[in-house]
């Protein structure tokens, strides 16, 4: 007797194969759901595996779109970097796979989702948050956190092992020896469970311990999506991008007059263009959600790019105050985005916020990119607050310098204070 319907997330990798084939031996009746967001994968061959090892169903939908327009711009809006570095390209993914699958499984009236992210991870929390937002009554299976499961299955070997016995299909050669994840946004190589298969076993522990040790530096077969900058063109593309609502809704190659205009393939474009320039790597070091540090090496080249138009075109047409408060949102939101609270009330009205703000931000800006950098050229808007009279040392306009020496003094009021209350006079530092 089954147990009931749950709804996989599926790669068709080693780990979610094996996951499959362990729910049907529990007793659930599995659907399986892959979502396509732009990862390279062969999504028929996915399609026939997850049928041939016992799915009672298979969903594999196209999101590309819809998580550009739904999920990368409002990122984009929000100038979204966790610490610093991070641009979130996992992060604001999960919540768009989540959000399918869920509706999935109400459709279907599964009353269990399932899922391969690790007890480590942050993609576990991510994951969750958004069902449970989504499907209240939901109930999760989680294998990497039930000792039955992972105490069964030690790592990837265990797994292997697993898949010869029941006859699951394994890459005999796979693509990288380090754990990845890749989307239309970025590609991760990270630190998690690593591992080789067959007659090159010692190959993994050297390629785990390059990965793992913060000294050792990436080798260069780990990028995929960026060339070596050093490899590059030796002549810039220059890019014009036009924004309306802090989006971007055309980009011109500004040399090739070639131009893209639907959110999809502006942004594969901007990819395209970063990724032949070597633009968007980063090798970070992070705080995750679960409270330990995680080394991740990122490609991430059209959100890259982006990331500098988008900066440029907002502090020209945004008010100062406003910027200095959406600063703190924006800083906020990443925050909220990367611990796995995308459909938050408070990320919500962050998201709310962030888009008001964005109702002047329109305009273009013209870019090069070049041996791995972009450089802003220039731009312009309707709704430019940049006054050229204004600013002018040869006009004076309707602007009194005398007014500064009043600024200055009622400035300067609370520093003398300071330095009163504290001794210092005169000179003394």
């Amino acid at each position: 007797m089954s147990k009931g319907t749950v709804v996989l997330a599926y790669s068709g990798g080693l780990d979610t194969s094996c996951i499959l084939v362990w729910l049907k031996e529990q007793g659930y009746d599995v659907i399986t759901f892959l979502a396509n967001i732009g990862q390279d994968e062969d999504f028929e061959a996915a399609r026939k595996k997850a049928e041939s090892l016992g799915a009672k169903k298979v969903f594999i939908e196209d999101l590309r779109a819809e998580f550009v327009e739904n999920f990368i711009w409002p990122a984009a809006q929000a100038n979204a970097v966790y610490e610093d570095r991070y641009l979130l390209g996992t992060a604001i993914a999960r919540p768009c796979i989540a959000r399918r699958q869920v509706e999935i499984a109400r459709k279907e009236g599964a009353q269990f989702v399932s899922h391969g992210a690790t007890g480590k991870g942050n993609d576990q929390i991510r994951f969750e948050l958004t069902c449970y937002a989504l499907y209240p009554e939901v109930k999760i299976i989680a294998p990497w956190r039930i000792p039955e499961f992972y105490s069964r299955f030690h790592g990837r070997t265990g797994l292997m092992e697993y898949a010869q016995k029941h006859g699951i299909p394994v890459p005999t050669t796979p693509r990288a020896p380090w754990s990845m994840d890749s989307n239309l946004m970025h590609i991760r190589q990270n630190d998690t469970e690593l591992f080789k298969i067959g007659s090159v076993k010692k190959l993994v522990l050297s390629s785990c311990t390059h990965i793992i040790s913060t000294t050792n530096h990436a080798p260069a077969d780990l990028y995929l999506m960026t060339k070596n900058p050093e490899d590059s063109p030796n002549d810039p593309d220059v890019l014009e991008i036009e924004f309306s609502h802090g989006v971007p809704v055309k980009v011109t190659n500004v040399k090739e007059g070639k131009s893209k205009d639907s959110p999809l393939d502006i942004f594969s474009y901007l990819n395209e263009i970063g990724g032949k320039h070597g633009v968007g790597r980063t090798d970070i070091v992070e705080n995750r959600a679960i409270g330990m540090k995680s080394r991740g090496i990122y490609e991430t080249p059209g959100t890259t790019i982006l990331l500098s138009a988008h900066l440029d075109i907002e502090t020209f047409t945004m008010d100062k105050e406003v910027r200095q408060i959406k600063r703190g949102l924006d800083i906020k939101f990443a925050e909220f985005v990367y611990n796995g609270f995308w459909y938050s009330p408070e990320c919500e009205f962050l998201r709310h916020c962030i888009a008001m703000s964005q109702v002047n931000v329109e305009g273009k800006v013209q870019l090069s990119i070049f041996k791995g950098q972009v450089y802003i050229l220039g731009r312009e808007s309707p709704k430019s607050l940049y006054n050229e009279e204004l600013v002018s040392m040869d006009v004076l306009g309707d602007y009194d310098p005398c007014d500064a020496s009043g600024f200055i003094r009622i400035s300067a009021v609370r520093l003398r204070e300071h330095h009163r209350l504290q001794g210092y006079h005169g000179a003394k530092q």
